[in-house]
């Protein structure tokens, strides 16, 4: 692809986007609710630099997934070193998640308050 960037603000306007292209990897997988074997299929991102696999507290309310309490909380830091604005991890879900036919059981972290 071509771009005819005229000016050096629409350059790196480019330049961050094709960037964000380049590094988002997504797949379409099916997350399932362990209690009552209801889905919802997702686009996830993969390779997000995450140390493991996290959702949102916004999401895991909306489709009514079941919290597990932590015994103790997991501060999350940043890439640069600092605290992560949405707090401490508290709380883990357990979910099936189907990809092409294969099934995994697992637990996410839930982040955000």
């Amino acid at each position: 692809m071509i771009i005819n960037a005229d000016t050096p603000a629409l350059e790196e306007k480019v330049r961050k986007v094709e960037e964000r292209t380049l590094r988002e990897v997504t797949v379409k997988i099916r997350l399932e609710r362990i209690d009552t074997q209801e889905g919802v299929m997702v686009e996830a991102l993969l390779d997000s630099g995450a140390t493991g696999l996290v959702m949102s507290s916004k999401f895991t309310r909306k489709q009514g997934f079941k919290l597990k309490k932590l015994k103790r909380p997991m501060n999350v830091r940043n890439v640069d070193g600092s605290l992560n604005k949405e707090g401490p991890i508290e709380n883990t879900v357990e979910v099936n998640i189907y990809y092409k036919g294969h099934r995994e059981r697992t637990e996410i972290d839930v982040i955000g308050g």
